[in-house]
């Protein structure tokens, strides 16, 4: 029998992808945000594309602030936005 593929939603785009393809973006206990690129980090998850478009969208539409049900301050998305950049 074949293993089914968790799949998650991106909080940009809106589409249902397999796990693996999409970076996740955590809130640790101290509130701290930050991409978690292993996937097993603790914390509150949201996922998102590993296209900068994608977090774009997610920043105009604040679908990270929604998922991980927090304020992030700018310098963060600047930092996510950067991280990615160096993945790309």
């Amino acid at each position: 029998m074949a293993k089914k593929l968790p799949m998650r939603q991106c909080v940009g785009c809106n589409e249902m992808k397999p796990k693996k393809e999409l970076l996740r973006v955590i809130k640790t206990q101290e509130g701290e945000i930050s991409l978690d690129a292993t996937g097993k980090k603790n914390g509150r998850g949201a996922y998102i594309c590993k296209a900068s478009d994608c977090l774009k969208k997610a920043i105009k539409t604040k679908g990270l602030e929604r998922s991980l049900k927090v304020q992030i301050p700018e310098e963060v998305y600047e930092k996510l936005t950067k991280e990615l950049e160096d993945l790309e």
